[in-house]
Formats: structure tokens, sequence, C-alpha cells
């Protein structure tokens, strides 16, 4: 017996399916993909973060997202939520309800043995194409590191790690300093996985 093929969904199809459902799915070519719910930690960094970007930004002309928030990469049609998005200046929508953003300015994603994968490579290669967008954050559950990717021109990306509760990251296009004290806070490390102090800064054309 020949298998039946999957189902594509429209783009139409897919937004009215997630505006009725009570979970987030991500949506690219055609196909429809459930999204995890994410463990304590993860839920602890993303709010973590969100707090000390949230509290840095409040009087300026910059807006902070939680994952509710669903982005749109207008080049390859994907449709994401990433766990934090920052826009700086007017954001920009798909449609006047406002639902789907365009133009952020950061992107962090909280990493997970079951999306690390993913968060490195596809989706990375996805926001890439994104022209607003400066900043990618990588958060690391296992251990006190942030990966921070920063546009340097269209193709080059530069990568700057720091690990350790002593170490910060340096946001220029948004004007913040995020410490990873902060957003490790009350986020309990397994006893041998206990975070050291290193900086790393390397450059790399993706």
């Amino acid at each position: 017996m020949t298998a039946q093929p999957k189902r594509s969904f429209t783009e139409a199809e897919y937004l009215a399916f997630e505006q009725a459902s009570e979970h987030k799915h991500e949506y690219y070519q055609g196909a429809i993909y459930a999204m995890t719910g994410g463990t304590e930690f993860h839920t602890l960094l993303a709010g973590n973060t969100y707090a000390a970007l949230h509290a840095q930004l409040r009087r300026r002309e910059c807006r902070v997202y939680t994952s509710d928030q669903r982005i749109k990469v207008i080049a390859t049609g994907l449709h994401t939520y990433p766990d934090v998005t920052v826009v700086c200046g007017a954001p920009q929508f798909v449609e006047a309800s406002r639902l789907t953003l365009i133009n952020p300015t950061l992107i962090v994603e909280v990493l997970s043995p079951s999306t690390e994968r993913y968060d490195r490579g596809m989706k990375f290669r996805h926001y890439r194409m994104i022209p607003s967008l400066h900043d990618y954050l990588l958060i690391a559950q296992d251990d006190q590191r942030i990966e921070h990717y920063s546009r340097q021109d269209s193709a080059i990306w530069q990568l700057y790690e720091a690990v350790g509760m002593a170490t910060q990251i340096t946001l220029r296009s948004i004007g913040c300093v995020l410490a990873l004290a902060d957003v490790y806070e009350k986020v309990e490390l397994e006893p041998n996985k206990p975070g050291i102090t290193r900086e790393v800064e390397d450059s790399e054309a993706l």
C-alpha cells in the first residue's frame, strides 16, 4: 500500500488553525509543527531575560515581547514564537490585528535537548534572513552560558560567548547589558555543571 502524502496547509489555513488552538505551532512550507512546552528552567531563563531587558527599555522606543508573540520571516515564510523578542523603533506587523511581527531587532532562544540543533542551525538560517535583526542570543540550560551572535554586515555574524555568573553580554543595537547573574537567577544547575567564568570572541561568516 502506498503511503498517503501529508496534507499541505496554506498560510491562511495555518493562521485560522492557530487562532483556534490552545497551543502554539510553527508553520513552514505548508506544514504545521507543534511546539513543545518548556521546563521550569526554560521558563525561568526566558522570564528572567524578559524582565532584565524590559527593565532597561521601559522608557525607550523599544518593546520586549514574550514567547506569545509570533514572528514571520518574510523571506522564507517561517512562522514561529521566539522565547523573547525585542523591537526598537516602530513594530511592523503582517496584519492590522498585530498578531505577526516581522521586524525584530533581537531574538532570544533558550536551548533545550529537543530544540538545540534546530535553534543553532536551520532556525538561525531563517532568522538571518530578517533585515532588521541585529542580535541573536542562545541561552544554555545546562551551564551558565550565553552565546551572542551580532550582525556585522549582511553576511558576517560575530560570536561572543559569556560563561559564568560574573560575565555579561553587551547589546549595542538596543543599548542594554544582560548580566548572566540576572538571567540565571534562581536557576539551579546540576552539581556537576558549575559554570566557569570564561569569555571567547570570534568572527564567523554564516
